[in-house]
């Protein structure tokens, strides 16, 4: 049986999810591989400035800025990164050299970005012939050092955009595959046979009121509190679900409060695709994990694009712009105004059928 390492971190959860939902597949299609999924934060830790001097890991530090929505300047903060990844990338080397060399495996798939270099160095001198292979997680690179390197190794890329910048640093054909989007959880492809308004109901909502979405990934947001606060103030005759992830405060906060609008809010779940299944559109930060789930849901987007957004999301939310599948705002200042666009009739069914002509199977490809 093949040996194959998955390498992922927990800084944002759409690494672990990845890796995650590819060794589900792999196990349902019952190839002959020998997943091991590797967090590298755990080889790693030994090289962590940030949990020397605090005790915090720097993939929390991260989460927790993701939490708090303080991700202005964050394009200046991935080029201290960088600087920091280039001076311990020898130490980094030496942890993963010696991490493969006593057994070797016959693959190793990264899904994260940052440290694909130290991962093909530290993997040469443990195992010449081993491949590497990087699977993009989101939609295009941001360039240069984070996603694609100019290095003898295989890249497997979720859009034509991230094709091209692979071919564009000398990558040929035979290195370059093309999957038809980002990797999901196999559930999202699953029927939920539950019906709509019942389970609407259920959960204290009305059972034909168009119904929002707000997930902010596996963190939260403060933005979560603006949303339903202008929302709530405005006229329109809609309902909310709030995914709030592992931020325990804010999701009671949320769920204490009084409001006009009905709501239900949650906080972290692994049954996305169920409430997604009762939603009518989605409101989120554009990363590619949750844009791609709401989109096989078929749920029309509104996304932010300003300083605050993550550098390498920006260009999600062209993507969302150009392919006509929601609505890009530069905030969530007139929210209310964008949902009443988007649920304007004719341009909501512009945008659904925009959304259910996407066909990413990429999960069930990439195997």
């Amino acid at each position: 049986m093949k040996k194959a390492d998955f390498i992922y971190f927990d800084a944002g959860g759409g690494h672990r999810a990845a890796a995650t939902a590819l060794s589900e597949v792999i196990a349902r299609q019952d190839l002959p591989w020998n997943v091991r999924l590797v967090n590298l934060q755990d080889l790693l830790d030994e090289l962590d400035i940030v949990r020397k001097l605090t005790g915090i890991r720097v993939q929390d530090v991260y989460n927790n800025l993701l939490k708090a929505g303080f991700t202005l300047g964050s394009a200046q903060l991935l080029k201290v990164l960088h600087l920091l990844v280039r001076f311990y990338h020898g130490g980094g080397v030496r942890l993963l050299r010696n991490y493969w060399q006593p057994d070797p495996p016959d693959l190793v798939v990264s899904l994260i970005p940052n440290l694909n270099r130290a991962l093909f160095d530290g993997l040469r001198q443990a195992s010449p012939r081993t491949p590497l292979v990087t699977i993009l997680t989101d939609i295009a690179d941001y360039p240069p050092h984070f996603w694609i390197e100019a290095q003898p190794q295989y890249f497997i890329c979720g859009s034509d955009k991230a094709v091209a910048q692979a071919r564009a640093l000398g990558h040929g054909a035979d290195r370059v595959y093309r999957a038809s989007g980002m990797i999901l959880s196999p559930r999202f492809y699953e029927p939920v046979a539950k019906d709509r308004a019942a389970e609407r109901e259920r959960l204290g909502l009305h059972p034909s009121k168009p119904t929002g979405l707000v997930l902010f990934g596996g963190q939260g947001s403060s933005a979560m509190r603006e949303i339903l606060d202008r929302l709530d103030r405005s006229p329109l005759d809609v309902q909310l679900i709030l995914i709030c992830g592992r931020n325990e405060a804010l999701q009671r906060e949320l769920a204490q409060r009084r409001t006009r609008i009905p709501k239900f809010v949650e906080g972290f779940t692994r049954e996305v695709p169920y409430y997604m299944h009762l939603a009518d559109f989605f409101i989120g930060k554009p990363g590619p994990g949750s844009i791609s789930e709401a989109l096989a849901k078929h749920l029309p987007v509104i996304v932010p694009k300003n300083a605050w957004t993550l550098p390498q999301e920006r260009y999600n939310a062209d993507w969302v712009a150009q392919s006509q599948l929601g609505l890009v705002v530069p905030d969530f200042h007139a929210i209310e105004q964008a949902v009443a666009r988007l649920l304007d009739p004719p341009t909501f069914a512009r945008f659904r059928a925009n959304a259910q002509g996407i066909e990413n199977r990429a999960v069930f490809e990439i195997p």
